[in-house]
């Protein structure tokens, strides 16, 4: 199954999903030792970085592919690129990554939001981007609406992911009111899915979509890739902080 061709008819509809919902699910990208070869690196990975954060509640690598680049290759198989050109677009290039490691034992919750910063090289006084903040000496700040609807985030899947371990729950087509504060949702018109996804699987989410997760019940690990990739240039005084043309 792993081995299984990516059907273009069916990136047609992966795409569709993404564009009215807001998320889609893609199983058997990788293979079961391709999801191996890519956790031996992060396990063998030298944890005093500062862009590495260990808690007994979360384990997060910021800048994964420039802190691990010896994992690009085998992240950007052929089934990931053949995904990427049909749904994404040939001109599309990775702006931001991070491992999450949700822990057997977690009782990490994580309410509804929507992901609303982008992470950049410096802090400047900009109209219409902001508020800033500052995390393990990465800079982020919120930018105009036109350039977070130009995002599309993949997260990879490194173990079987659903309802009892984090798997992300969404609210469909909720990308598609600008900005939604999870305050204002009203549950008489929207609607909850969990989106399980499989061992190897990856799921595609626009940013603007309200996700949150539960805290895992069954003492099974969650560990994801998250990557994020657009194809709009910033204003010239400002650079994204972890451009990777693929």
């Amino acid at each position: 199954m792993s081995q299984c061709n990516i059907n273009v008819n069916d990136l047609i509809k992966h795409k569709q999903q993404l564009l009215d919902n807001g998320f889609a699910v893609i199983d058997y990208v990788y293979s079961a030792e391709e999801i191996q070869n890519i956790l031996t690196i992060i396990n063998q990975a030298d944890m005093s970085n500062e862009t590495f954060r260990k808690t007994n509640d979360l384990f997060a690598i910021r800048q994964f592919l420039k802190e691990l680049p010896q994992t690009v290759d085998l992240i950007f198989n052929h089934k990931l690129k053949t995904i990427i050109r049909h749904i994404l677009g040939d001109n599309y290039f990775v702006v931001k990554s991070i491992y999450f490691d949700k822990p057997a034992a977690s009782n990490w919750y994580v309410s509804y939001h929507q992901d609303l910063t982008i992470s950049v090289d410096k802090k400047l006084e900009l109209d219409n981007f902001g508020p800033w903040t500052k995390k393990q000496n990465q800079f982020a700040v919120q930018p105009p609406i036109n350039i977070l609807e130009n995002i599309t985030t993949i997260r990879i899947h490194l173990d079987n992911t659903d309802e009892n371990n984090g798997a992300l729950k969404v609210i469909p087509k909720s990308h598609l009111k600008k900005i939604y504060r999870p305050e204002t949702i009203n549950w008489n018109i929207e609607t909850e899915i969990t989106c399980c996804v499989q061992q190897g699987g990856i799921m595609l989410m626009k940013p603007l979509t309200l996700h949150s997760s539960n805290r895992t019940t069954n003492n099974q690990k969650r560990r994801v890739i998250h990557l994020e990739f657009a194809n709009i240039e910033l204003p010239k005084e400002l650079e994204w902080a972890e451009k990777l043309n693929l």
